[in-house]
């Protein structure tokens, strides 16, 4: 009763859930608060957050009991006057502040993982605005194509008008017609584009590839913040990634030292008791002191650590060249766009639009002929068209910069 009881309760909440896919912000959220991987690595990070303490704690006492005087032939028998039986607790100490070292290490480790957490989240944040970019992209170009079929049926019907009337060639309005089908031909594959993306879009949110999306209510909206490439990467020495490296490595300069402080040897304390029949015939106080004997295997340890310390500081200075490598592309990706998408925006739409118009009204009176008037409309929508795409480009190389510059709200 109680289950059915709690699904119950469940049930309305999932209806609720809202779908992701409106707006961009709605994606960012869906990623921040419902990704497997970013949930998986946040436990990660708790997982490492929990290993602090340990590290520097005490080793566990060891406590033991010994028997002396038994008969082999009934070893069970009670206690006897001549038997014997020994108590002791040791508890073993690490001294030259090994403890803390191994307490500094565990926390730099909790450190990187964590920061490689929020790595994957820019990683995944970018991404999935990729991805709605596309999605967006996908439903914004077959809206060009439909209205480039419909106008390319209201020149079939201008054409038809013509050809009853004597003044075009029956050839004009077939022309149109076949152009209409290779536009329909085109529409099918930007649908299936637009599948593909929603398809991306769902893997990167966490959810089933046909889990249903909603339509996008206006055009995503990037801001980079940086002013120039240079700017962009000065944010490259702060980037999640190269710090989780620099953690990795100061754990590993902390695991050289604590080898080298493994040179110094510990001690372990013991106490202890001696029982003769029912009374203590005496208690002890011991000692031990490791000796450091192994000093060949002493000294590869001490040289593994090393070479980790080496091989962690490598690994961050390949970590930054990879993210300044990869600001510079996203950067030069972006810039290009845009400027693309101004010039065809600012310029090459009003002149295709002023062509197709001049082209429109000279076919009307018999001035031009219908190859001339099919030209200006391809070109004016080819670059309402391609104003998308660079739209669309401009967006992807926004998305690849803010990972690079960290904004993920």
């Amino acid at each position: 009763m109680l289950a059915g009881a709690l699904w119950a309760l469940a049930l309305p909440v999932t209806a609720t859930e809202p779908i992701p896919g409106h707006s961009l912000e709605s994606i960012r959220t869906w990623v921040l608060e419902h990704n497997p991987e970013l949930r998986a690595m946040g436990l990660e990070t708790q997982a490492a957050e929990a290993r602090i303490l340990p590290a520097g704690a005490l080793p566990d006492p060891m406590a033991s009991v010994g028997f002396r005087g038994l008969d082999p032939d009934k070893p069970w028998r009670t206690v006897g006057a001549d038997r014997e039986v020994n108590y002791a607790l040791r508890q073993r100490f690490p001294l030259w502040g090994k403890r803390d070292l191994m307490r500094t290490a565990a926390s730099q480790d909790a450190v990187a993982i964590g920061l490689d957490r929020i790595t994957a989240a820019r990683d995944l944040l970018s991404d999935a605005e990729a991805a709605y970019a596309r999605y967006w992209h996908a439903d914004q170009a077959v809206a060009v194509l439909d209205r480039r079929i419909a106008l390319l049926r209201q020149v079939e019907e201008i054409a038809g008008v013509r050809y009853a009337l004597g003044r075009a060639p029956q050839q004009d309005a077939i022309r149109a017609q076949v152009e209409q089908t290779s536009l329909q031909r085109e529409r099918i594959e930007r649908l299936a584009a637009k599948q593909e993306a929603a398809a991306t879009l769902n893997a990167v949110l966490g959810r089933r590839s046909d889990a249903p999306l909603a339509a996008p209510d206006e055009a995503p909206r990037l801001a980079v913040r940086s002013a120039s490439l240079a700017e962009a990467l000065d944010a490259a020495d702060t980037h999640p990634a190269v710090r989780s490296q620099q953690a990795r490595a100061e754990a590993a300069r902390t695991n050289v030292v604590l080898q080298r402080r493994n040179r110094f040897p510990d001690i372990t304390v013991g106490v202890g008791a001696m029982q003769l029949g029912n009374g203590i015939q005496s208690t002890e106080l011991m000692l031990e002191v490791e000796i450091p004997f192994q000093q060949r295997a002493r000294r590869e340890r001490e040289r593994e650590s090393r070479l980790l310390e080496e091989a962690a500081l490598a690994r961050r200075d390949a970590t930054l060249r990879a993210v300044e490598e990869r600001g510079a592309s996203a950067w030069s990706q972006w810039t290009s766009a845009r400027e693309r998408r101004q010039l065809i925006q600012n310029t090459l739409l009003p002149q295709a639009d002023a062509t197709w118009q001049s082209a429109l009204a000279s076919y009307q009176v018999g001035e031009v002929d219908f190859g001339t008037l099919l030209e200006a409309l391809n070109e004016w929508q080819g670059a309402d068209l391609a104003r998308v795409d660079a739209l669309r480009d401009e967006l992807l190389g926004a998305a690849a910069v803010r990972a690079i510059e960290g904004d993920i709200r």
